[in-house]
């Protein structure tokens, strides 16, 4: 804890704390929202099995337009892409190495989850565990990691798409959204397929709006942020959702609800966009208009007093040490990877433990026990999962050593290499975790998932860390002092 201090305390003065706030609270709603609506019940024959609450409180639908909050991380996504990038240009360092500083941390702490997941699946069918629980168990802990095909590319598209940007500003995510709008076209006339590059062009055009806010922040040339056109934004893209979900075609539920014509998220959908527009003029209306609550937790970036900075600009207390708020911010931050791999993993353990010493209460939906239990329930998660983090966090801690102003652009055949090795893997890394998150629930797999789709991803990881080893024969990685966005 008290490194967490120190490091909070350490904040860049440049550093823009409402961007890291974002991101935490956004984790902490998808964590808690996951929990709280998670079923666990016994199938007929005494087997553990989990659903979603969802379908069966049709009243919170409209409440999942709060708590869907991954076009946020798209969003700070695209700030801080476009920030880091630019930041390890001018100083020398080329898209590569930028592009493999990245996939590391994005990438080491997910292999421990899937080779634990695997080696846990392998020992369980040796003991003779039942293949069908084993698959379901890997398949419900597999399940955060369908947010990671979509961000890999993103973040392997992030310079041209950032080129796109400056050239052509709005226009860009415009064109992305009406491919959006084509493919849920597709998907009504029933032709669903035409649909999958939703998946990558949804979440392309929310990344596109998070360079627009970066720009702005650093005094380029960016769109418009003042509140007489985010004021319109925000009643636009509300009233755009209502409609599309009340009278049109989709689902009023932001998170996917088994049984519906539509979904929402998968792949993401004009009602999901139009969701993300009224999230979006929110957060630049209120960091427009001062931020009141970051400001609150000294949060906020620091301001001059009398020509005298004082602590609290810092994120600091007045004894000097860091203010609770800002430490809670970056302690999330600094694991948030980790937080969000294993909170499912952290249900998984829970239930079986529970389960084992025969304490496990599955009360019907929605009924007052039902509701009582959820609050030692996500008590003991916050706990199981806090133990988790302590365990695995300090991997997604060294993955955030950075090749630090490693080699810049280059032509001849090493750099050839290491780029085609660089995008190789960004693409097999890719191309197994949608094999993973593809494969059906039902079925028996020796490892809890498809062989093959893990063996890519290790094959992606491995191409990258080549890469980023021939490098390092430049200049040694050095560890970055802050919290990695």
């Amino acid at each position: 804890m008290a490194g967490l201090r120190q490091l909070a305390a350490r904040t860049p003065a440049s550093r823009d704390r409402y961007v890291d706030s974002l991101r935490a609270l956004a984790i902490t709603l998808v964590v808690l929202g996951h929990w709280l609506v998670t079923v666990i019940a016994h199938t007929p024959d005494g087997r553990l099995t989990g659903h979603s609450a969802l379908p069966d409180l049709r009243w919170a639908w409209p409440l999942t337009w709060l708590v869907q909050v991954l076009p946020v991380f798209f969003l700070v996504g695209g700030y801080a892409n476009a920030a880091s990038l630019t930041a390890h240009r001018d100083r020398g360092g080329s898209t590569v190495t930028w592009l493999l500083d990245r996939g590391r941390r994005l990438l080491l702490p997910t292999t421990v989850l899937l080779v634990t997941l695997a080696l846990a699946a392998l020992v369980a069918r040796i003991a003779g565990a039942d293949p069908k629980l084993v698959r379901d168990a890997v398949w419900f802990a597999a399940i955060p990691l369908w947010f990671l095909s979509p961000y890999l590319l993103v973040v392997l598209l992030t310079r041209p798409m950032y080129a796109l940007h400056r050239r052509y500003g709005v226009a860009v995510p415009l064109v992305l959204a009406g491919l959006v709008a084509l493919g849920d076209l597709a998907r009504l006339a029933g032709h669903g397929g035409l649909a999958v590059g939703g998946f990558l062009f949804g979440w392309l055009a929310i990344h596109q709006v998070g360079f627009a806010w970066r720009d702005a922040c650093a005094g380029r040339p960016g769109w418009p942020t003042r509140p007489r056109v985010l004021v319109p934004l925000l009643v636009g893209g509300f009233t755009a959702t209502v409609l599309l979900t009340w009278l049109g075609p989709y689902p009023v539920s932001m998170i996917n609800i088994p049984g519906e014509r539509l979904h929402n998220m998968s792949p993401p959908s004009l009602a999901l966009l139009t969701l993300a527009t009224t999230q979006i003029a929110l957060i630049l209306l209120l960091r427009r208009l001062g931020s009141r609550l970051p400001a609150i937790l000294h949060l906020s970036p620091p301001s001059a007093h009398n020509g005298r900075r004082q602590p609290q600009d810092r994120g600091e207390g007045r004894d000097g040490g860091a203010t609770a708020g800002w430490t809670l911010v970056v302690a999330i931050n600094a694991f948030v990877l980790t937080v969000f791999l294993w909170h499912v993993s952290a249900v998984l353990l829970l239930a079986g433990l529970l389960d084992a010493l025969g304490v496990l209460p599955t009360p019907p939906v929605g009924t007052l026990d039902w509701w009582l239990w959820r609050v030692p329930w996500l008590l003991m998660l916050i706990v199981l999962l806090a133990g988790l983090v302590a365990v695995f966090g300090r991997v997604e801690t060294r993955a955030a050593h950075r090749l630090r102003d490693a080699v810049p652009d280059q032509r001849g055949g090493r750099a050839t290499t290491r780029s085609a090795l660089t995008v190789a893997g960004f693409a097999a890394a890719t191309a197994g975790l949608v094999g993973i998150n593809a494969a059906p629930r039902a079925g028996e797999q020796l490892l809890g998932m498809p062989g093959w789709a893990l063996a890519s991803f290790l094959v992606g990881v491995a191409a990258l860390e080549l890469a980023r080893a021939t490098t390092a024969r430049a200049r040694p990685p050095q560890p970055d002092g802050q919290v990695r966005r």
